[in-house]
């Protein structure tokens, strides 16, 4: 026996399709913009000053660093485990012989790099490029859930150059702008698990956004310096096709708004005599932006009209707290250990929490070394697993608000890891 559903609402996940899997901070962010920053579960990341990527995480402290020229280069190894138990599914998700979609996770591979230079006594030029949201999920052809995941990506491309200001010796400010691409890809499958499924639906978008960022670097005594900053939101006007391998009429053109969300962040870092260094941030999320998310055809087709609502999704997601501690051990003059924990909660929740971003809280655990082959030369590697919750389903067909046709039940066992790996150079 196999069962349709309607093409119009099997591309209800569309709006999860910018959603997918981010393994780094909540929601579909990214925590790992530098390589120094992750033995330390990126704790103290508005405070700490230790090469150009600093630029990023808070403009301000680029007065900090020493004169002359700071390049940074990292690239984090990222590994993602998202395994679905059924719990008792029921209707379309019942099919006898389905699966349970594998691990839904995998590798991904993320560089970043940061550039940051005096321009006098008190003025600094820097320039990030980065990849702040992003990650994927994909799961085996056939499994029960294919009515609403298969394979969800999203990719992020920004560039932020910035500017800071040392308005004093202890206080100093900055600036910067964003200039942000966003590619995505969804697809699902529009008939219930089978070996091979008779219809893909296939969604993809992208858009270039605008943001900006603020700091602000305070030294409040010769050991104690406090650090903060601000990211805005960036509003994309996404826009792609939506494609299906067995019903070609219904393709088209569609468009869906998104903001992804602006956050803040405080830090303290604190010498705490010739050996340790100690450091400790808050970082607050407005995920609350993510409510709801409205996919609309821009061209006719048998799928529906122009302007016609392609699906209406609500996320109901929450704003979120960040908190980290870190200390660094300085072993020689050219060997620093680095050591970090950090909880971060999820913004999703029980009730409209998908396959296709299965998060929950997760803890870190991290420790990393930093050494010195030169005095111009710095290496730092840097590792960190999350611990992250069982996160619960409870799903409706597509389309569907209810249970009457079927729902996913089940609870998603997740875990993380990262290897990140970045080299900096002053000239």
């Amino acid at each position: 026996m196999r069962q349709y559903v309607r093409v119009g609402s099997l591309v209800s996940g569309v709006g999860l399709l910018l959603m997918a899997g981010g393994v780094a901070a909540g929601g579909f962010g990214i925590a790992t913009q530098n390589g120094s920053g992750t033995g330390n579960a990126f704790a103290g990341g508005a405070a700490a000053v230790d090469d150009a990527s600093v630029a990023w995480f808070n403009p301000a402290g680029m007065t900090l660093l020493p004169s002359g020229k700071h390049v940074s280069a990292a690239l984090h190894v990222l590994k993602t485990s998202h395994k679905f138990q059924d719990t008792g599914s029921t209707g379309a998700f019942s099919f006898p012989g389905s699966g349970n979609g594998g691990d839904a996770g995998g590798w991904a591979f993320v560089p970043n790099a940061s550039f940051a230079m005096d321009i006098n006594p008190q003025w600094s030029f820097g320039l990030s490029l980065n990849a702040p949201f992003g990650l994927a999920t994909e799961y085996d052809a056939g499994w029960r859930g294919q009515l609403t995941a298969l394979k969800s990506e999203v990719k992020s491309v920004n560039i932020n150059p910035s500017v800071a200001y040392k308005v004093s010796n202890t206080v100093s400010i900055g600036a910067g702008v964003s200039v942000q691409k966003l590619e995505a890809e969804l697809t699902s499958c529009t008939t219930v698990p089978a070996p091979a499924c008779g219809n893909v639906a296939k969604i993809e978008g992208d858009d270039v956004g605008y943001g900006f960022n603020l700091g602000l670097m305070v030294q409040a005594t010769p050991a104690t310096r406090f650090g903060a900053s601000y990211r805005s939101s960036i509003k994309y006007d996404l826009e792609g096709d939506a494609t299906f391998s067995g019903a070609a009429p219904a393709n088209g053109k569609i468009t869906a708004d998104l903001r992804v969300p602006d956050s803040a962040s405080f830090s303290v870092f604190h010498q705490a005599g010739p050996k340790w260094e100690l450091m400790g941030d808050v970082t607050w999320t407005k995920w609350s932006t993510v409510q709801q998310l409205n996919v609309i055809r821009t061209s006719a087709s048998a799928g529906g009209p122009a302007g016609s609502t392609v699906t209406r999704l609500p996320f109901e997601w929450d704003d979120t707290w960040r908190f980290g501690v870190g200390a660094n051990y300085k072993l020689s003059a050219q060997t620093k250990l680095r050591f970090g924990v950090a909880y971060d909660e999820t913004p999703t929740n029980d009730l409209t929490r998908t396959p296709r971003l299965p998060g929950e809280d997760r803890t870190w655990i991290a420790f990393g070394v930093q050494f010195k082959p030169s005095k111009a030369g710095t290496l730092e590697v840097g590792y960190a697993h999350e611990f992250i919750s069982d996160a619960n389903v409870n799903v409706p067909v597509p389309g569907q608000t209810t249970c009457a046709a079927g729902c996913l039940k089940g609870s998603f066992d997740n875990k993380a890891d990262i290897l990140s790996i970045q080299y900096s150079h002053v000239f």
